[in-house]
């Protein structure tokens, strides 16, 4: 829209350098392009209200209970400067680190830039609030029956005293404190008790599952292998049907939603994952360091 905008006032201004020139030039007493509209607000709110109405889903008070409805979006919210928040937010949301957004908002102090970070984290949390209340455990069954709010220490909890796998998370202590690098069962988590999941995991269960069936097929077919490798390397059938099972199980859950609460759930999914850093892999092992001074007495 800039670029296009840009060419209808260089067409109409011609004979003015492209420097000098305004992106948005006053209609009048303005005859080589070099004087800019005095204010927007007027035309802008034109264009707003000219605007269909917009649904949103809203969360509202039924009873003392929270329930969902699509309502007409405020138009008084949309005005000039919410364009540039939106575009901060996203940005802080996304989790652009703050020097970088300062930069590009031209903000002259970092405090100002960090005042996105804090509402960022507010819907961050809205998103995990909502991502939870459709967790499961290893044979599938869900955690929480009904949606509920983490409380403060809860919050801490799963950012500390968590860490996320490729396809879940994972409590062991261990494991935790190796940043997921140092897990016992080596990453068999259909068979611990520490591993959970949830429904930001989904499209991740079914890679995995689509990764397991590739490796059985490809172990399956002939080539050279000792049959101890080929059997330890071999997936087992429990593991695949585990994980075939959670994924119905959630899926299941997903789809006795409304409609609505699916469109929460997909924002929700989208803006934890988008936040989510996974370490992946199977656990490392550390070789040992060469001595560098061998005549060096025991």
């Amino acid at each position: 829209m800039i670029m296009d905008q840009q060419e209808r006032v260089r067409t109409r201004f011609p004979h003015t350098p492209v420097s000098e020139l305004k992106l948005l030039p006053a209609a009048r007493a303005n005859p080589e392009g070099k004087k800019s509209m005095s204010s927007i607000q007027w035309a802008h709110r034109q264009w707003v209200l000219a605007l269909p109405e917009i649904v949103v889903p809203v969360v509202v008070q039924v009873g003392g209970q929270p329930v969902t409805r699509m309502l007409a979006f405020d138009k008084d919210k949309i005005f000039p400067y919410a364009y540039r928040h939106s575009y901060a937010q996203r940005h802080a949301d996304a989790g652009v680190a703050p020097d970088v957004l300062k930069t590009l908002m031209d903000h002259r102090q970092l405090k100002t830039t960090l005042g996105y970070y804090r509402v960022g984290e507010e819907r961050r949390r809205e998103a995990v609030n909502r991502v939870v209340a459709l967790q499961f455990d290893r044979h599938g069954n869900r955690v929480w029956r009904k949606a509920q709010g983490l409380m403060d220490s809860e919050h801490v909890r799963r950012a500390i005293g968590e860490v996320a796998t490729a396809y879940g998370l994972c409590k062991e202590p261990s494991n935790v404190a190796a940043g997921g690098q140092s897990c016992p069962l080596r990453f068999r988590c259909l068979g611990c008790e520490h591993f959970h999941t949830d429904v930001s995991y989904l499209p991740d269960l079914k890679a995995y599952l689509a990764d397991l069936l590739r490796s059985r097929e490809k172990l399956m077919s002939a080539f050279e292998a000792d049959d101890w490798a080929r059997s330890e390397a071999m997936p087992s059938e429990e593991e695949i049907r585990r994980v075939r099972r959670l994924i119905n199980r959630v899926k299941a859950d997903l789809d006795d939603l409304s409609a609505e609460d699916q469109a929460q759930i997909e924002q929700a999914v989208s803006m934890v994952r988008r936040g989510r850093t996974v370490m992946l892999g199977m656990p490392r092992v550390g070789q040992p360091l060469p001595d560098v001074r061998p005549w060096r007495p025991a």
